[in-house]
């Protein structure tokens, strides 16, 4: 590994553990809109067709091809028409309950205090999220992470998503540091590694599921203390 002085990171799916903590906040949901009453048989079957149709909006977000509201407005709404309820049956405010909810939720995924409070002694440390600007805030607060990184770079801020290169050069600029001495580190293929990549910066693929490593991604971690062993 060469040697760097800024540190970028990606927060949903590398840090905070995105996914346990949907889990927990549709768990509670399904309870307290009594889903099972309207028809949805399982909070185990709801979780998963949302979590599916989330990760699909998600990736065209990433892209560009849909807004922010769009999002918002898609992921519950194919997720309950999937499940077979009627336009009219689906709750009301069901998003805003979840928006809510769920950035207030702390998993994160293993040793991630640990590994940033080593990294934080040696490096420059950042944030490069397409994440919502409201919600990483309450994430960054509740689970005590906002004082390992110097700058938070919000892609709605910016105006633009990873893996747009505008992003990436804006987060240098606002660091203060170079392509050169820097290094990405996130989940996702094509937003945080071929996004850097693009931009000429390095990049660690985080692969906590041991997903198949595409051939043109060079470096992976499993978990994220292996950084404290790399860096």
């Amino acid at each position: 590994m060469k040697t760097y002085r800024h540190i970028f990171f990606d927060l949903d799916h590398t840090i905070w553990d995105f996914d346990k903590n949907a889990e927990e906040t549709l768990q509670e949901l399904y309870g307290t809109y009594e889903l099972q009453e309207v028809g949805v048989d399982s909070a185990e079957v709801f979780i998963e067709t949302y979590t599916r149709h989330n990760h699909t909006l998600w990736a065209q977000y990433h892209l560009g091809l849909i807004t922010k509201d769009a999002l918002r407005e898609a992921r519950f709404k194919s997720t309950f028409l999937e499940l077979g309820l009627a336009p009219d049956k689906i709750p009301a405010n069901f998003e805003d309950a979840y928006v809510k909810l769920c950035p207030t939720k702390t998993n994160l995924f293993p040793h991630a205090h640990e590994t940033l409070r080593y990294l934080q002694d040696k490096y420059t440390l950042h944030l490069i999220s397409n994440g919502f600007k409201d919600s990483q805030a309450l994430k960054l607060d509740g689970c005590n992470l906002g004082g390992y990184f110097k700058n938070l770079i919000i892609s709605e801020d910016v105006g633009v998503n990873k893996p747009d290169p505008r992003i990436f050069d804006h987060a240098v600029k606002t660091a203060g540091a170079t392509i050169e001495e820097s290094v990405m580190i996130g989940d996702s293929i094509e937003a945080d590694i071929r996004g850097a990549m693009a931009v000429g910066m390095d990049a660690i693929y985080f692969n906590p599921f041991h997903l198949d490593k595409p051939a043109d991604v060079k470096v992976q971690i499993h978990d994220l203390k292996e950084l404290t062993l790399m860096l």
